[in-house]
């Protein structure tokens, strides 16, 4: 597998698995009726963010990342990052690759910690995997997350210093 650097020539392939997983509406914030258009504005960042790709060895998107400042002024130290791996590449490691590729370059930008301001509760492999990369879960706000088939759950607020 293969990480790079994605720009909008991958988000054909990038928007049938975006679409889907928050089309669900189980695992992130963002509305579910998102257009492709919209949904590529929000997910491919200008520098000095980034969004990355997950290859195998054909080329085909495996899944994606996407990294960001997540505070301004006085707190402009703390990254964070957003992570889609499509459903039928799933159980591979992308997820986990891609997870370490951001921390990296979260510590390489120069920051010095990197926040997940909301990850469902019921997201349970995705808490997993964060905890085994050292994210700890900070707090969490209760009933912050109308999830279509377990109703109101929380949304964790995950944190790790890099």
């Amino acid at each position: 597998m293969l990480i790079r650097e994605a720009d909008a020539d991958d988000w054909p392939a990038i928007w049938p698995f975006f679409h889907r997983i928050v089309a669900a509406g189980e695992t992130f914030t963002y509305p579910t009726d998102l257009g492709m258009d919209q949904g590529r504005d929000w997910w491919i960042l200008p520098s000095p963010d980034r969004t990355v790709v997950a290859v195998d060895e054909s080329g085909t998107v495996l899944g994606t990342a996407k990294m960001n400042r997540n505070h301004l002024g006085n707190a402009s130290h703390v990254a964070s990052a957003s992570y889609m791996v499509d459903p039928a590449h799933s159980g591979r490691g992308v997820g986990r690759a891609l997870c370490a590729y951001t921390v990296d370059w979260a510590r390489a930008a120069g920051y010095r910690v990197m926040q997940f301001n909301a990850v469902v509760e019921t997201n349970v492999r995705a808490v997993e995997l964060y905890r085994s990369l050292g994210f700890e879960v900070l707090g969490t706000l209760p009933e912050g997350f109308r999830h279509p088939v377990k109703g109101y759950v929380g949304l964790h607020i995950m944190h790790r210093a890099l």
